[in-house]
Order: C-alpha cells, then sequence, then structure tokens
C-alpha cells in the first residue's frame, strides 16, 4: 500500500515538473525564431536602424539610476524575472519536488557541478595564453533552459520522461550555478554600503516569511527595492530575482495555492513569450562583418566551442557515470547512461545563460559580439548532435 502511495505522489510531482518543462519549451521555439529574425535584420539593408534602436538611450529619471539601452535594461531588469522564475521553481523542487529526495537529486547536481567545471578548464586550456580572454571562463559553463527543452520536447516519446526532468533539473542547478558565478565573478566593483544594505532587506523578506506574511503585494514592493540595491551593490541585479524566489512563502502542503506557486503560475508565460524572445532579439543583434568571421578561428571562439560542444557532454556525463557508481545519486527510472550522455550533449546549448554572461565578461564591443556568435554556433551543434544522438537510441 505504501509503495502505490509513493508511486502516486512521485507521478503527481514528475507532473507538476513536466508541465514546467512543457511551458518553457513551448517558448523554445520562439526564443530560436528570435534569434534568427534578429540576425537576419542586423546583417541585412535595415541593420542600422535596427542596432540603433536597441542601442536607445533610455533615462528613469531616478535617483541612482542612470541612462542605459534598451538592451541594458532588459538584460539588468526584465531578465530579473526570469531568474525569479527560475528561483522559484529551485525552490519547489528542492522542497517537494524531484530534487526533495537526496539520492535522486544528487544526479542532476553532480553532472551540473562537472558541467561547469570541465568546459570551464577546457575554455581556460584553449585561452591559456591569452589573459585578455580569461574573463570569458564561465561563458561555456551554462545551460539554456527553454532552448534544450524545445529539443528534448521535439523527440517526444523516444525518450523517457524521466530524462526530460532530469535535463530539466540539471538545467536548473546548471542555472544556480551561473547565478553564482556571476555574483563572484561579474560585478562592478564592490559598494559595501549598498551590499550589506542589500541582506538586510533579504533578511527582512526571511524575518517576514517567518512570521507568517503571506501577500505577494508586500514580497514583491519589497522586492523592487531589493532589486535597486542590489543594482548599486556592484553585484549584478538580476540575482535579487533568485533571493526574492527564496523569500516568497511556500506551503507544502498548500502547494497550488501558496504566494510561491500562484506566482511561478503567472510567470511562466510572460517569461516564455515575452522576455526570454525580447532577450534573444536585443542580444542577437550581431552584424558579422569580414572581421568577425575572420576572428572565429581565434582562441576566444575557440575556447566557448570547445567548452559547451566537448566540455559540456564530458563533465555531465563523467559526474553521473561517478556519482552512480559512487552510490551517491541513481540513474532515471528507464534511462541508461547513454541517455545521460544525450542529455549531456544538449547541455550544450548554451544561447541564453551564455550570452548573458559574455555581456559582463568583456567592456569591448569585438569581443561581446564574437563571443555571442561563437555561442550560437556551438548551440546549434549541440542541438543537432545531441538531438540526433538521442534519437538513435534504441527505445526501452
Amino acid at each position: 500500500m505504501k509503495r502505490v502511495i509513493n508511486k502516486v505522489k512521485n507521478q503527481a510531482l514528475t507532473r507538476l515538473f513536466l508541465e514546467f518543462y512543457g511551458k518553457l519549451a513551448s517558448g523554445g521555439a520562439l526564443l530560436v525564431l528570435c534569434a534568427i529574425i534578429s540576425m537576419l535584420l542586423a546583417n541585412s539593408g535595415f541593420a542600422k536602424n535596427w542596432l540603433d534602436f536597441w542601442n536607445t538611450q533610455l533615462n528613469p529619471h531616478l535617483p541612482g539610476l542612470h541612462a542605459h539601452s534598451i538592451t541594458h535594461w532588459i538584460n539588468d531588469g526584465l531578465m530579473t524575472i526570469f531568474f525569479l522564475l527560475v528561483g522559484l521553481e529551485i525552490e519547489r523542487e528542492l522542497l517537494v519536488g524531484e530534487l526533495s529526495d537526496r539520492r535522486t537529486a544528487m544526479l542532476p547536481v553532480m553532472a551540473a557541478v562537472g558541467g561547469m567545471l570541465v568546459p570551464a578548464l577546457l575554455f581556460w586550456a584553449v585561452n591559456i595564453n591569452h589573459p585578455e580572454f580569461w574573463r570569458g571562463t564561465g561563458i561555456p559553463t551554462a545551460t539554456d533552459i527553454a532552448f534544450a527543452m524545445a529539443i528534448m520536447s521535439a523527440l517526444g516519446n523516444r525518450v523517457p520522461a524521466s530524462l526530460k526532468v532530469f535535463l530539466t533539473a540539471l538545467a536548473i542547478m546548471d542555472d544556480l550555478g551561473a547565478v553564482l558565478v556571476i555574483a563572484i565573478f561579474y560585478g562592478q566593483g564592490l559598494h559595501w554600503i549598498w551590499l550589506i544594505t542589500s541582506f538586510v532587506i533579504f533578511g527582512i523578506l526571511l524575518a517576514c516569511k517567518r512570521t507568517g506574511i503571506q501577500t505577494l503585494w508586500f514580497y514583491l514592493p519589497v522586492g523592487v527595492i531589493l532589486w535597486y540595491s542590489m543594482m548599486q551593490s556592484g553585484i549584478h541585479a538580476t540575482i535579487s530575482g533568485v533571493l526574492l524566489a527564496f523569500a516568497i512563502p511556500f506551503g507544502k502542503k498548500e502547494e497550488n495555492v501558496s504566494p510561491s506557486s500562484y506566482l511561478m503560475e503567472k510567470l511562466h508565460e510572460p517569461v516564455a513569450l515575452f522576455i526570454l524572445p525580447l532577450f534573444a532579439l536585443a542580444n542577437t543583434a550581431i552584424p558579422i562583418s569580414s572581421d568577425t568571421l575572420g576572428s572565429i578561428t581565434g582562441t576566444l571562439p575557440l575556447g566557448i566551442a570547445a567548452g559547451l560542444v566537448l566540455g559540456k557532454p564530458m563533465g555531465i556525463y563523467l559526474a553521473s557515470v561517478l556519482s552512480v557508481k559512487m552510490n551517491v545519486a541513481r540513474l532515471p527510472t528507464e534511462s541508461s547512461f547513454k541517455h545521460i550522455l544525450g542529455a549531456g550533449l544538449l547541455g550544450g546549448i548554451g544561447f541564453t545563460m551564455a550570452i548573458f554572461v559574455a555581456n559582463l565578461a568583456f567592456n569591448d564591443a569585438a569581443s561581446i559580439e564574437l563571443s555571442k556568435l561563437a555561442v550560437l554556433i556551438s548551440s546549434v551543434i549541440a542541438a543537432i548532435v545531441g538531438y540526433t544522438f538521442l534519437r538513435l537510441i534504441p527505445k526501452q
């Protein structure tokens, strides 16, 4: 009887997890379409108008907020909402979802660690004699959730549902790792008063959570203040989205009516159908000149390609095998190590997060544009190879 109850519970949790997977996957195709449109416009007769639009300066005329381009406001403002959604999903899965069981959770965790370390090492090895590019080490370490899920979704029932759960969890843990990398390595110089203020605000939010305050109309305005404070601190402002997510109450017994679950439900479609496509339009407006094409075989793009196309599957696969052999984790049901390798290949789809880090890593436009182009080419290769590999695995 207990086994039946656990089975029903696990099916329900998997349904919730795959619901998150399905909503972001549906936006993956739109994400790709926007990237293609933006690149075509950036290399057409409309290129100047298209690029000038995204570089248009917007001044909010508020204390402490300066004029920035539309692209900058998307990356520092709207993407905070994306990180809020990711944080809410991490919280749910840690509390009641696929990551709540230790051994089940350890596989995507270990795979994410391997999938970040090996690409970083490969990038650094390729660029060992070019210290001017070392800040790009974080570019090939992250997996794009929406794009990877869209490719996995296209495989239908040729892959086990548990593998989709694994890739979802892996991408989420990957994003959490990317958040830490951004916070630690890609700040703009710390301003300690603002940083301390940010953590005081976060502490107040946590205290209010513990006292039982449930209304979102308290947490969201304070979250905006947290975002402002974090922006002034020198740590990337999007980190405030993850912090806010963990401060919003989540009720284990009333998951469907908790403030966290309610907000997550409301954010899915705006993020998948508006914020991420807008990010793609703004950040893939890449004019491909003869100079850019001539530099595509340089160490910077080769390091990114090596990290995403080779390092990601190597790190994910080796870390998974090691953790299972050491009995630290278990394979997903109906999945084999071949499936894990296929998921690792799809893990090489960097896109959103890799482009996001590229914007932070360099100050010169040439390196940023070259990094973005390398990410796009590498992500397409990873998508094609991963899809083909998984399709060729016999159904169990």
